[in-house]
């Protein structure tokens, strides 16, 4: 979704106008004879791919894996197919790393296509599939794919932990101003399967930048385990969660930065991608920043600010130290679905 640019004093939930970058676009759903593209390149995806591999193979023999669902082979299991594996499993790996790969560079064709992503100079690819080795290979597999194409980009995984980075980049939401003093803040990552609340270290110290800022605190939930959870429940654990760090933990900012799916509204309600969080999260009368507020009004004795945005936004923010020497660049978070998000550079003068 494209944002006119508006300048803000304070931080608005889904805001344009960031500190370090102007959000070109998020949560871009394009849809072709086929349904929307950013489901060709999700983790479901992959694994569809790989069943299908097998599933040739179970015709004219054995499957490698036996009868282990595909679904079910977790990054572990393939990076030790990779590395460790007999021959069999790891060309079997490297077959649906060679489908998956070729799904993503269409992908990233699709986007590039358009005014929003035009001269895109280099992507980050985040999310949960990006950490593991058949992830990585797959990352790389489509550079080569689009640089033969003739499309020249830079296209890496994201660096950090791609567990953390929702939570690291929530400090790019803030301005520089806000953060002086302060140790560390709270952060919130929710995706369709888990929901993660951390503690991120800012380390001004060390770097002004935000490069050194990390994780030292983390609890997660995997809702998508719970069966009938409704919201409310939810929402409910997250505050659980939220309220154990702040017992744990001294020196925090009175800011707990969130990343959610959808497109995020300046009054902190979703207008729409949140279709795989538990409940019905793009109500009108649900608004998430206000329960949060009204659940921990104040901490270390000073009031609380909630500020959100798109969950990819703030996992590619994780990368903006690294990003410098590039005028626009993107980030998609390989997860139950696609994220996307694509950035400018604002200079100092803006």
């Amino acid at each position: 979704m494209a944002k006119s640019e508006v300048r803000h004093t304070l931080p608005v939930h889904g805001s344009s106008v960031l500190p370090s970058v102007t959000v070109d676009s998020y949560n871009l759903e394009i849809e072709d004879k086929n349904g929307f593209i950013g489901d060709r390149a999700s983790k479901s995806a992959f694994a569809r791919i790989l069943e299908d591999v097998r599933k040739k193979l179970r015709e004219t023999g054995s499957d490698p894996f036996g009868d282990t669902p595909s679904e079910e082979l977790r990054q572990k299991k393939l990076q030790a197919a990779l590395s460790e594996g007999d021959p069999d499993q790891a060309a079997l790996v490297q077959s649906a790393i060679e489908g998956f790969s070729g799904e993503l560079a269409t992908v990233i064709k699709r986007y590039l296509r358009l005014k929003t992503w035009r001269d895109t100079e280099g992507i980050v690819v985040g999310g949960g599939f990006s950490g593991g080795r058949a992830g990585e290979i797959a990352i790389s597999r489509a550079e080569i794919l689009l640089r033969a194409d003739g499309i020249a980009i830079d296209l890496r995984p994201i660096r950090n932990d791609p567990d953390e980075a929702g939570l690291i980049g929530a400090a790019h939401l803030l301005p520089p101003w806000m953060l002086e003093g302060h140790k560390a803040l709270l952060a919130v990552d929710i995706g369709g399967s888990n929901i993660r609340c951390g503690v991120v270290a800012l380390n001004l110290d060390k770097a002004k930048d935000l490069s050194k800022a990390k994780v030292v605190d983390m609890k997660l939930w995997r809702h998508a385990n719970e069966d009938g959870l409704k919201r409310d429940d939810a929402v409910g654990e997250l505050i659980s969660m939220l309220k154990a760090l702040i017992k744990e933990h001294a020196d925090l900012a009175p800011v707990i930065g969130v990343g959610c799916p959808g497109v995020i509204e300046a009054d902190g309600s979703i207008d729409r991608g949140a279709q795989n969080l538990p409940g019905n999260w793009e109500s009108g009368k649900f608004n998430l920043p206000a329960c949060l507020s009204e659940a921990i009004p104040k901490i270390d004795g000073h009031e609380t600010l909630i500020v959100m945005h798109n969950d990819a936004v703030v996992q590619g923010l994780s990368e903006i130290p690294r990003m410098q020497k590039l005028k626009s660049w993107g980030v998609l978070t390989i997860g139950t679905g696609l994220g996307n998000a694509r950035f400018t550079n604002r200079s100092q003068e803006d």
